[in-house]
């Protein structure tokens, strides 16, 4: 796994059909290292601290394989790195092989996988299209949450090395499949 892209966004106020979102979902690719802190991404805005960031979900990193099956439920919409709110974009971030603790140095940071990213509204704020949400559930296309054990700086190019591997732990996309079931979708 190497990251592709380091994303970051602004706190960003917007009109949802007569309501207004605040929202950190609108992040963008930076060229310049980012820093992994305990409960979250330096520079980073997380605008509902009760469903993000914290010491579990402190950096968020997406599979850009991910990208080409949205691609092609939303062929007009322009996809740019971060467009699913991650912090990384990783070359393949693959959900059914990563379980709860496995544990990676990836530039000057430790990272563990901790949960999977369960979608709210705000992705279908993202995509103008609350369809995303349901589409998104029903694939394992989750993501995965990250604790940072070492804080540090990480960049496009960087290198997951696993360190510690924890199969006896569920699969990500094993408590993402969980979650469903009991949210009964």
């Amino acid at each position: 796994m190497k990251i592709i892209s380091t994303n970051i966004g602004e706190k960003k106020e917007i009109d949802w059909k007569g309501k207004k979102v605040t929202t950190g979902i609108f992040k963008y690719s930076v060229d310049k290292p980012i820093f992994l802190d305990t409960e979250d991404v330096k520079g980073d805005a997380i605008c509902n601290r009760e469903n993000h960031g914290g010491i579990l979900q402190a950096v968020y990193g997406y599979s850009l394989k991910h990208y080409a099956f949205f691609k092609e439920l939303y062929p007009n919409l322009e996809f740019e790195m971060g467009i699913f709110g991650e912090n990384l974009t990783v070359d393949d971030l693959d959900e059914t092989k990563l379980h709860q603790g496995d544990t990676f140095k990836l530039g000057d940071t430790i990272l563990e996988v901790t949960v999977q990213r369960n979608p709210c509204m705000k992705l279908g704020v993202r995509f103008n299209d609350m369809k995303i949400v349901k589409q998104f559930w029903n694939t394992t296309f989750c993501g995965v949450y990250f604790k940072v054990l070492q804080t540090g700086f990480v960049k496009a190019g960087d290198i997951f090395e696993q360190i510690k591997s924890c199969p006896e732990n569920p699969t990500i996309a094993e408590l993402y499949v969980a979650k469903r079931v009991a949210k009964g979708m």
